[in-house]
């Protein structure tokens, strides 16, 4: 059986047999959507590439304890997850102020694609207000679409935890984002701004 043709469980037991080429494999099946976690979690791609690295060097060091308890792409994103919360602590430890996203002489954005811009920075700050306990969870449940249990099974937190977290999340979030609903669909997006959203309000919470 080739490498492509083999499970990832099969891949990881080769790696940590002494297969020089399984874990390439593991890391170019994958690397797609860890980089997309990676990057919704921490919004910078320098930051997100960075993190990603670090994640497939601990799990390259770590593959020969892997138990097969959970499945490959699971433990893959906690690795992932884990590194992203490393540099949200670092970079809050020292921060930094943005640089414009525009400069004399260029174009002039169209107004539609003005506001959602806006919309987009918005959001990302009040999501960077939160605490880490509160925004990854929220990231990986509203934004990464993982139910609760996959989250609370990522990040090795009590399912009761997830929810009691994105509850209060979402309650902060509720009152500086209020703006950005649509009045006429206030009806359908319930009072602790969790359970229900609409897929317009999810957009914004996407940055999309």
């Amino acid at each position: 059986m080739t490498a492509a043709a083999a499970s990832d469980a099969a891949l990881m037991a080769a790696h940590a047999a002494g297969d020089p080429h399984a874990f390439a494999e593991l890391v170019r099946r994958h690397r797609d959507r860890m980089w997309a976690v990676a990057l919704r979690t921490l919004r910078d791609p320098e930051e997100a590439s960075d993190a990603l690295q670090e994640a497939f060097i601990s799990a390259f060091r770590a593959a020969g304890s892997f138990r097969a308890e959970s499945q490959v792409t699971t433990w893959l994103h906690r690795i992932v997850v884990n590194a992203c919360l490393d540099r949200v602590r670092r970079r809050q430890a020292r921060p930094t102020v943005p640089l414009p996203e525009t400069g004399p002489g260029e174009p002039v954005t169209p107004r539609d694609a003005m506001s959602e811009r806006e919309t987009r920075l918005v959001v990302q700050r009040a999501l960077a207000e939160l605490s880490d306990d509160q925004r990854v969870p929220i990231l990986l449940v509203d934004v990464e679409g993982y139910s609760v249990a996959e989250t609370a099974q990522l990040l090795g937190i009590a399912e009761g935890t997830v929810k009691s977290r994105c509850a209060r999340g979402r309650a902060k979030l509720a009152k500086v984002l209020g703006h950005l609903r649509n009045p006429d669909a206030d009806a359908n997006v319930p009072g602790d701004a969790g359970e229900g959203r609409t897929a317009p309000a999810r957009r914004h919470w996407e940055g999309r």
